[in-house]
């Protein structure tokens, strides 16, 4: 085995890159481009070395030279700037600060088609990466270079025209804009054409017509649905990576405007070839799981014929093989978490075959990625109230990774395990002390105030569940962890979801026995101030449920609730108890005409003082007209306050 000489080094091989000799210089840049392709520990070596503004100046030269018989130098240069920039961010980086970018655009006019093939390849690579510029459909000289690009001859060439399109569009304009310049007619040709031009226009159809079933609906009747068929029949294409994609386009379509297929068992198809997929070892079957689990999100009827199909059984099949890329790996997690969001007899299977294991393993896995799609799919799993009732997700194996997690680096993996947990700890009180020895609501409650508000709403949203009908002790345990002052700071939020989700915790925590309301009144009441102040300004549903549950309780919590609800005419401020009853809002209504039904309670010694004042307020006319309304809740809410109010006699309303 050669040693490694002294030449060898890469300082050396960059240095060598400079030389005046024409035919030294072309076997340096040889030299390069092979030891950087498809060696990522290399790229990134040569890269910190600066050796991409060398291999640029040396293209810049090139190119400015106008020699022919620089076209070599050219062509090897461009390579090698294509294959810095394919697979690492920093390769890419290096690329677009170097100025290649320019440089690359300049080749694809060349009067060498090898050089335009070199350049385009490049910039087809580039593009490939978020890092990428953007490029601005609107200018029309834009448009016109596009649509070049993709009436070229050249394959590479054609495919820059469709990556740009695919990196791109990204709002409705855009999809329009590129549909009214015949972009989708374009695409038409270039389905008939070679496997990587009907690869990269599936891509690029899929991203014109994501979410959009005016663009959708004009693909899909064009030319008497023939652009429709075209895609149809390449999910059977003898190619992996071609029956992926046409599967992907016609899942955006499924998506947005599922009318416009109809074809009655394309559905089948399609979960079937995806299925088949799974079983690609290499990036088609990465990237399978991914769109089997855009092709059944939301979609009962999809999950269950993805469950007859044995989309479970397959999926974790392909989750005990080892070693799996870790997007594989995320994508299995959550296309499991799709079939297991609305159908029991999934979640039920997936725990049958045991693999909540593999979830938790991966809660420790590099890729915080993973971790996150493990989380999701454990948030899936334990929707399942028998699963729930039975204790099975409240042990060790799975709580102790899963509250680690809640001190990720990432705050995307906290959101997510707070998910997950927020399922957990719902209902089945008995068992959530377990839950709480882990040491949990100390953690939630320093998650509560974190500076990133999704962290902090899902927080307090796990902390609000953790309290549903929880004994006496636990909710003392917790509103001591929380304090007052913080669960005053959550009530007055900046951000409207943390203010509902507190305003829900405060419910729960209220809700049950009469000392529990004495919550809202400790430190002369702030928390009920707080909650009536934010009920003026905006209309609350959760905030109205707290009061509905304060006037439960005691003379003197109705008398405060009612204060809240009528202030008096010196204070200044508006009752919000009228504009409420006369919600759109039928939860809303529900609460307000709640409230008026607990604070007039016969038995309370001071019921008919409140009826009288409720009266007085116009409160009882409005309830009145709410006895035909169109939510039965609200009707027979509505009902028993007038029946109520009519044993103090009919003067009262």
């Amino acid at each position: 085995m050669p040693t490694s000489g002294p030449n060898n080094k890469p300082e050396d091989l960059i240095a060598r890159l400079s030389s005046s000799d024409g035919e030294a210089k072309l076997k340096s840049l040889r030299e390069l481009k092979n030891q950087i392709i498809g060696n990522r520990t290399k790229k990134l070596s040569y890269v910190k070395l600066g050796a991409v503004p060398a291999v640029v100046s040396i293209l810049a030269l090139a190119v400015e030279s106008g020699d022919s018989s620089a076209s070599s130098v050219i062509i090897q240069s461009a390579a090698i700037i294509g294959s810095f920039a394919c697979g690492i961010d920093a390769g890419v980086r290096a690329v677009l600060d170097s100025g290649s970018f320019s440089i690359l655009v300049r080749l694809i006019s060349h009067s060498n088609n090898k050089v335009v093939d070199a350049g385009a390849r490049s910039l087809k690579i580039i593009y490939q990466s978020k890092l990428a510029p953007k490029y601005d459909f609107f200018q029309k000289e834009n448009m016109e270079s596009l649509l070049s690009l993709l009436n070229s001859e050249i394959e590479n060439v054609t495919g820059l025209g469709a990556s740009i399109i695919t990196h791109s569009c990204q709002t409705s304009a855009e999809q329009k804009i590129l549909c009214e310049a015949g972009v989708l007619k374009k695409f038409q040709k270039l389905l008939q054409g070679s496997q990587n031009q009907r690869d990269a226009s599936l891509e690029s159809l899929a991203t014109i017509i994501k979410n959009n079933p005016v663009v959708i609906s004009e693909f899909v009747e064009a030319d008497n649905r023939q652009y429709l068929r075209a895609v149809i029949e390449l999910i059977n294409d003898r190619y992996y990576r071609t029956r992926l994609l046409a599967c992907m386009c016609l899942t955006a379509i499924w998506n947005t405007s599922p009318s416009c297929l109809q074809d009655v068992g394309l559905g089948t198809k399609l979960i079937m070839i995806l299925l088949e997929l799974l079983d690609d070892p290499g990036q088609v079957g990465d990237d399978a799981p991914f769109a089997l689990a855009s092709l059944i999100a939301e979609k009962e009827d999809m999950q269950k014929l993805a469950f007859e199909m044995d989309a479970v059984d397959k999926l974790c099949s392909q989750l005990r093989k080892t070693p799996l890329q870790a997007k594989r790996i995320q994508g299995i997690f959550l296309a499991l978490a799709e079939l297991c969001s609305k159908l029991e007899f999934c979640r039920s299977r997936l725990l049958y075959l045991q693999v909540l294991e593999l979830v938790t393993d991966a809660f420790a896995h590099d890729s915080s990625e993973v971790r996150i799609a493990a989380c999701i799919c454990l948030k899936s799993v334990s929707r399942s109230v028998k699963s729930l009732s039975a204790g099975l997700f409240m042990n060790e194996m799975i709580l102790v990774p899963l509250i680690k997690l809640l001190n990720d680096y990432s705050c995307s993996v906290q959101v997510a395990a707070l998910g997950a947990i927020s399922n957990i700890v719902v209902d089945f009180a008995a068992r959530r002390p377990t839950f709480v020895q882990c040491g949990v609501v100390k953690q939630l409650v320093h998650l509560s105030t974190s500076m990133d508000s999704t962290v902090r709403v899902n927080a307090v949203w796990a902390l609000r569940n953790l309290v549903f009908l929880a004994d006496g002790g636990s909710k003392e345990g917790i509103f001591l962890e929380l304090t007052t002052s913080t669960l005053l700071s959550l009530i007055c939020d900046s951000e409207s979801p943390v203010q509902e989700q507190a305003l829900g915790f405060v419910r729960n925590l209220v809700d049950g026995c009469v000392e529990s309301i004495d919550y809202v009144f400790t430190e002369d009441g702030v928390i009920l101030h707080a909650i009536g102040r934010q009920l003026r300004r905006a209309s609350k549903t959760e905030g109205m449920y707290v009061l509905s549950n304060v006037a439960s309780g005691t003379e003197l919590h109705k008398e405060a609730v009612l204060h809240q609800l009528l202030p008096s005419a010196s204070s200044g401020a508006q009752s919000f108890l009228l504009k409420f009853l006369q919600s759109d809002d039928s939860r809303l209504r529900t609460a307000a005409v709640w409230s008026v039904v607990n604070l007039t309670f016969p038995c309370s010694p001071g019921a008919y003082a409140r009826v009288v004042k409720l009266r007085n307020a116009g409160i009882y006319s409005q309830v009145k007209h709410m006895v035909n309304d169109s939510s039965l809740d609200v009707k027979l809410r509505a009902r028993t306050a007038l029946g109520q109010s009519m044993t103090f006699g009919d003067s009262s309303t």
